[in-house]
Formats: C-alpha cells, sequence, structure tokens
C-alpha cells in the first residue's frame, strides 16, 4: 500500500503493531548483548549482537545509539543482578563485616562475569562501575570506623589493588570462583590495619 492512500485510522491500527515490534526488537538486542558480552566481554561488537539478535544494525543503534551505551545498559543490568544476589548476605552481615562480606561475594560473581570483570579491570573510567565503586568505598568507610580496615585506606587504594586484582585474573584466564575468592581474600588482607 501506497503511505499517499493510507488512511488516519490504518496508521493508527499499524501503530501499536510497530511499536510492539520495537519493543520486541528492543529486547532481543538486549538479550542478544547479554550473550555477547557474557561471551566476548568488552572485546563484543555491535555486529555480533545485531547478528544473535537476528536484527540489523541499524536497529540496534536505534536503541542504544553507541557501543558504550549497550555496554553501560548490560553493566547496569549485571550490577542490579550483582545487588540482588549480594543483598541477603549484607543484610544478616554485622555492619563491621559487610564490607568483607560484599567483597568476597564479588570476586566470586566476577568469576562469571566476564564484561564486568573487564570492566572493573580497564580502571581507566568509571563509566561503568561507579556505582559499583561508590558502594565498596561507603562500605570501607563504614570497615574503616570499626577498625577493620586500616585507617590510611582510601578508595583509591581499594580501586588500584581490587582493579589489579581483577585485571591480573583476566590476563591468565582465569575464571573459576575459588580462586578468585582467594585474590578477593588478599584484596581484604591489603586493606586490614
Amino acid at each position: 500500500m501506497n503511505p499517499a492512500q493510507t488512511t488516519p485510522q490504518q496508521t493508527r491500527q499499524a501503530s501499536p503493531h510497530r511499536r510492539a515490534d520495537a519493543r520486541r526488537n528492543h529486547e532481543r538486542v538486549f538479550a542478544a548483548a547479554l550473550e555477547v558480552f557474557e561471551e566476548f566481554g568488552l572485546q563484543g561488537t555491535v555486529p555480533q549482537v545485531a547478528e544473535r539478535a537476528d536484527v540489523g544494525k541499524a536497529t540496534v543503534y536505534r536503541s542504544y545509539p553507541t557501543k558504550e551505551d549497550l555496554v553501560a545498559a548490560v553493566v547496569r543490568h549485571r550490577l542490579a543482578e550483582l545487588d540482588r544476589v549480594t543483598a541477603p548476605a549484607l543484610a544478616e552481615a554485622e555492619p563491621a563485616r559487610a564490607f568483607d562480606t560484599y567483597v568476597i561475594l564479588l570476586f566470586e560473581n566476577l568469576a562469571r562475569d566476564r564484561l564486568l570483570s573487564e570492566a572493573l579491570a580497564e580502571g581507566r573510567s568509571t563509566t561503568y562501575t561507579g556505582p559499583l565503586l561508590d558502594r565498596l568505598a561507603a562500605l570501607m568507610d563504614e570497615a574503616r570506623s570499626a577498625g577493620r580496615i586500616r585507617p590510611d585506606a582510601n578508595p583509591l587504594d581499594l580501586r588500584v589493588v581490587l582493579c589489579g586484582m581483577c585485571l591480573q585474573l583476566i590476563n591468565l584466564a582465569e575464571r573459576d570462583p575459588a580462586r578468585w575468592r582467594r585474590y578477593g581474600e588478599l584484596t581484604l588482607q591489603a586493606l586490614r590495619p
């Protein structure tokens, strides 16, 4: 049908269908991005996401104008999952031990989350991981007040130690959660008084 021959009623009827298609495409793109970035980490590409979602690159770019926007959306999703996983343990941990509990759970989860671990290891920018680093810094402050963290430790120290551990584990292609947990424990030891 020629657009000039389309009546306003036909256009209104077609719009909900197009919006539903756009929503479905958006959901497919996001699901594909989760898979691609889980498999390839930050090296995943928009063409890989488009192929996995069975859509064109333009469809991906309609929802996420840049790869960074897509990565940021996936990281936010992963951080929300991390919050869900860690919330019960943090609720049970005494305030002085919440930092320790969170760091260990974080390392165990990073072993299975290539994208989030690479985003932390990258360390150049807090665009992706700022909320996570902020949460860690707040928990570290509470632990320092309770005497569980050395008094001179600061958020930069935490970032250097934690991100450095992530970087080396990634460089070694290590994905064993027990090994990551060990380095979480070493991170805590480096910050203790």
